[in-house]
């Protein structure tokens, strides 16, 4: 019978399979192996204490270059009454990291000496003088280091379980280790499934799906200390399946069994589990990652062989083919039976509370792993929801921590305190500058540039009315916006008055733009101009209301005395140009109306229509604040301008200008 989607609980799952491995007795450290200290031992594990077999320094070793004298013999020396010290049976030469002499207990600088040759005179033989004049006395043990200062021999220097650092293999070394035991690395199989699947690097024809999945567990697995198998794609064919988990059963510890996890007609996932061993979970409660497997699996004789493999099974996950299920389920499972096997501690995520900007909803149901951007906006810490799409990688890219929604709750209002696990640390948070408004493609040129001075530019594409609200909730530190007053022919100036009327803000100028009508390549359907959007069989893809772009749109279609019901699908929205570009490329639109770099970066036609004016509406508390110094910087510097300007349609002459103070 099959268990799936029978809503397990995460911490049900977990424990079926904590359990299932303790039964097998694999809830442990795998085992150990001893691996020279200067040879690839920086990150390892240690399966073992490191004691130490020797003190260091294992001798009594003088800390500067200098004179080792007797402390007692320096009493009374001051620079009114100076000492005079003989060189052999006084005082002898030691340079930093001599032993010290028998019988001398401590050091003098030799910045602090004078040395005299066998007439009193000073001289330069530093090396060799006959005598040496002191103007201070020493305590007992000055710039000495003495045995054992570092490391005295038996005593722990570190545990097992540490991850080794560079500086903990000069400890080993100087503890007086060459070889070390380090916890073997779990060797994992990873096996893409799907007969739609292509390699990296393939030409890619319609229905097909580059598999990227088994680069990015093969690259987890390695950051937490595994060993990964990338397995070649398997087609959706339950025998091959089979026999392909079943080869990499034989030599791995943990087998990650990509797509197929589902329940549809071509998902044979479970059935294999099923049929090589035992299916303990089918389907978890958890978004995104719902159609988890979790399994054992025999360990099958080779062909030819004649002794029975008495090794314990081989734990099996699979794991959703959408990429963000799949990487936080490696997350979620893999990372701490890793951490288990190789006896570190489970990785901890640092925390803080941030704000949310936007109401969050959330499946009552499921644990909910929400993809969250963070950066502080004044004295608020904000965290703004992500794409939740399960096949959107990029929101991972993006996301700067995961706020965790427990099964049970219903998601988080607007401005609600939630705890956010961090993958950026607090100090890069503490530099995101964050811009929510209009959609333009300078701005991801912008973050690099910013990059390369120690800024992070995170933005949002809401459209510029939502930019401009966004600045009057203190949720953004600028937004982009190119609004049109139908009445002046200006733009943004009346919408700031209206929307931010007690907010001073700066207006600064980015850049002018072409804006026109995007259509397929070779224009097929003959579009010429506005007019031929009410036509009957052409289908329009619009801008998001408040966008500046349909702004733009409803002006100029008032002006010809066109309706908007009049155009075939004027109320399908995208929120960037780019989406435009797409659902034009795509075929789920003729044409709509954008910029021409969007149009070029799909390879499609732009007609250009109208220039307009697109700015950076900054509040001037933070347009002076030293974490937007870089930006404004940027935005006259020569080199970024001239990027800017070999993209189409843009023109820099304005750009960091102030175009209007209020």
């Amino acid at each position: 019978m099959s268990v799936y989607l029978h809503d397990i609980p995460l911490d049900k799952a977990q424990a079926a399979l904590r359990s299932a491995l303790q039964v097998a007795d694999l809830w442990r450290v795998l085992g150990a192996e001893n691996i020279p200290l200067a040879e690839n031992a920086l990150g390892r594990v240690l399966a073992e204490p490191i004691w130490a077999k020797i003190s260091s320094p294992h001798y009594h070793a003088s800390a500067m270059d200098g004179f080792a004298v007797r402390a007692n013999e320096t009493a009374g020396a001051s620079l009114t009454a100076p000492l005079t010290l003989e060189i052999g049976k006084q005082a002898e030469y030691v340079d930093t990291g001599d032993p010290l002499p028998e019988g001398f207990n401590a050091v003098i600088m030799i910045e602090e000496t004078e040395a005299l040759d066998a007439d009193g005179e000073i001289t330069s033989a530093i090396r060799e003088p006959q005598t040496i004049r002191i103007r201070a006395a020493v305590t007992p043990w000055k710039h000495v280091r003495p045995l054992g200062e570092d490391i005295v021999a038996t005593q722990l220097v570190l545990p097992a379980g540490h991850i080794l650092r560079p500086v903990d293999l000069g400890a080993i070394a100087a503890s007086g280790h060459v070889e070390i035991a380090v916890s073997r690395k779990p060797r994992v199989a990873i096996l893409p499934t799907g007969t739609e699947l292509v390699e990296i690097g393939s030409e890619l024809k319609r229905g097909d799906i580059l598999e990227y999945n088994s680069l990015v567990l093969a690259a987890q697995i390695k950051n937490w200390g595994g060993e990964a198998t990338r397995f070649p794609i398997t087609i959706d064919d339950f025998d091959l399946i089979t026999a392909r988990v079943s080869e990499a059963a034989r030599e791995h510890d943990l087998i990650l069994l990509n797509a197929g996890s589902s329940a549809g007609a071509e998902d044979f996932s479970a059935g294999v589990v099923e049929k090589l061993g035992t299916l303990l979970v089918h389907g978890v409660a958890v978004r995104p990652g719902h159609p988890v497997i979790l399994g054992m699996v025999k360990r099958e004789l080779e062909i030819g062989a004649t002794t029975p493999d008495s090794r314990p099974p081989t734990p099996i996950i699979g794991m959703p083919g959408y990429p963000v299920s799949a990487a936080l389920t490696g997350e979620i499972f893999v990372e701490p039976m890793i951490a288990r096997w190789l006896g570190r501690t489970p990785i901890e995520l640092e925390t803080v509370k941030a704000e949310l900007t936007r109401k969050t909803t959330s499946s009552g149901g499921d644990d909910d792993y929400i993809r969250m951007a963070v950066g502080r906006v004044g004295e608020r810490m904000l965290a703004a929801p992500l794409n939740r799409g399960a096949g959107v990688i990029s929101s991972l890219v993006r996301a700067d921590g995961l706020a965790i929604m427990p099964r049970g709750t219903q998601g988080a209002e607007s401005g609600e305190a939630v705890e956010i696990h961090l993958y950026r640390s607090l100090a890069e948070l503490e530099r995101t500058i964050f811009c929510i408004g209009s959609h333009d493609m300078t701005l991801d040129l912008l973050a690099q540039y910013l990059a390369e001075r120690g800024r992070r530019l995170v933005s949002a594409n809401v459209g510029s009315l939502g930019g401009l609200v966004a600045l009057k909730r203190g949720e953004a530190h600028l937004a982009g916006s190119h609004l049109l007053d139908p009445e002046t022919g200006e733009y943004n100036t009346a919408y700031i008055q209206k929307y931010l009327p007690d907010t001073p803000v700066e207006q600064v100028m980015l850049v002018n733009r072409e804006q026109g009508l995007l259509v397929q390549r070779k224009n097929p359907k003959n579009i010429k101009d506005l007019a031929d959007l009410t036509r009957a069989d052409v289908a329009f893809v619009n801008r998001q209301r408040g966008a500046g772009t349909r702004v733009l749109l409803d002006y100029h279609l008032n002006l010809l005395g066109i309706a908007s019901a009049q155009i075939l699908r004027y109320n399908q929205e995208e929120f960037t140009h780019l989406g435009v570009a797409a659902a034009i490329a795509s075929g789920r639109a003729d044409c709509g109306l954008g910029i021409a770099a969007a149009a070029q970066a799909l390879d499609l036609d732009f007609l250009p229509l109208y220039q307009e004016r697109y700015e950076l509406i900054i509040p001037k508390i933070y347009y002076d604040d030293p974490l937007l110094v870089p930006l404004i910087e940027v935005l006259h510097d020569q080199d970024f301008q001239i990027a800017v300007e070999a993209m189409p349609g843009y023109n820099t002459n304005l750009m960091g200008q102030l175009s209007r103070r209020n």
